[in-house]
């Protein structure tokens, strides 16, 4: 049963099987084991990475192609949201109104992007998706009258999703049951469904053409593959799933701006993680997403912890600062790296191919 519902792709590794089962059981069971506000966000945020990452992986990891436009669907989704909803007013339909038109935009825009640029080498397509990423943020900021420029666009959720509205009376479990956790629960449904379809398409005949083309495009094409269309095919599966992540993301955080989905730093991490956990994996985007995005909330606390522990010796505490956080997040990367060269999946598997 489960084999067949992860697509007969199993982890393959006693400690990657081990992994998921508690990124999948932290992940359930977040607003009973993490009441607090932002231990809830965060699990939501590593949520919405996973669905994001994994939508990359099958662009990146599985067909070979380097995009920098995937954070420009996943803003088309928020934005998409964000804006019926605030002028729609809040509602289901506000939702599925917006969400919908962000996927026909997007299903447009990366057929367009497909069609007319996939044809080129691989370096100048990355440098178009990274023109017409540019260009869309350059709108998203200046087109205030729809997008409130840099100051985003905030909205009402449906009543069942907002924070004041509970579900029952009584707290359950000792959790009170209100729309934070309801909204938790939609995003946990979704991204589980989500990335079981991407496991389904990269496992299938498709999906093997995929990888074909990924690692001889022109043995592919000899083959009578249209690499073309195939790659067209994965652009615009990529960008749908990126677009249904941002719609998460907005109806998270009730808000939508540049900076939230549309910035270029958020395509940086979005390729860290990818290379952490291991491209063409798809389990990567689990494993990765999740220390990446923990990493990323709460290193300071770890270093603040570490700065009082070192506090009576000298220099220490300054290398151990908070506000340092950064370098040793780069420094963590590095190490990464070259310790899982095939990400943290790869070197996994490998090492049970290894053992006698």
């Amino acid at each position: 049963m489960i084999n067949r519902l992860l697509s007969h792709d199993m982890p393959r590794s006693r400690w990657l099987a081990l992994a998921l089962v508690l990124i999948a059981l932290a992940l359930t069971f977040a607003p009973l084991l993490f009441p607090g506000h932002k231990a809830l966000g965060v699990a939501a945020k590593a949520l919405v990475f996973i669905l994001l990452v994994a939508s990359y992986d099958l662009l990146l990891g599985y067909t070979g192609v380097v995009s920098f436009a995937h954070t420009m669907f996943f803003g088309i989704g928020a934005y998409g949201v964000a804006i019926a909803s605030s002028r729609l007013g809040a509602g289901a339909s506000s939702v599925l109104v917006g969400l919908g038109a962000a996927l026909l935009l997007s299903l447009l825009l990366s057929l367009a992007i497909g069609l007319f640029s996939l044809r080129v080498k691989a370096i100048f397509f990355a440098m178009i998706t990274l023109a017409v990423a540019s260009g869309f943020l350059t709108l998203a900021s200046q087109l205030s009258h729809i997008t409130g420029g840099e100051d985003g666009v905030s909205f009402r959720t449906p009543e069942w999703l907002s924070p004041s509205f509970e579900l029952f009376e009584q707290p359950l479990l000792g959790v009170t049951v209100d729309g934070r956790v309801l909204t938790y629960y939609l995003l946990l449904v979704v991204v589980a469904a989500s990335f079981l379809a991407l496991l389904r398409i990269v496992n299938s005949p498709f999906g093997r053409v995929l990888q074909a083309i990924r690692e001889n495009d022109f043995r592919a094409e000899a083959l009578g593959f249209r690499t073309v269309a195939y790659r067209t095919v994965s652009n615009v599966l990529s960008a749908l799933f990126a677009t249904l992540a941002g719609a998460l993301l907005a109806l998270w955080l009730r808000y939508t701006g540049p900076d939230t989905t549309l910035s270029f730093e958020i395509m940086l991490d979005v390729l860290l993680i990818v290379v952490i956990g291991g491209m063409g994996t798809m389990y990567g985007a689990v494993v990765g997403a999740a220390l990446f995005v923990l990493a990323q909330n709460y290193l300071q606390d770890l270093l603040k912890l570490g700065g009082s522990v070192l506090s009576g010796l000298p220099l220490l505490p300054q290398f151990v600062s908070p506000d340092r956080w950064l370098l040793w997040l780069g420094i963590l990367f590095v190490l990464s790296v070259y310790h899982f060269p095939s990400g943290i999946v790869g070197r996994l598997r490998m090492s049970r191919r290894s053992e006698p």
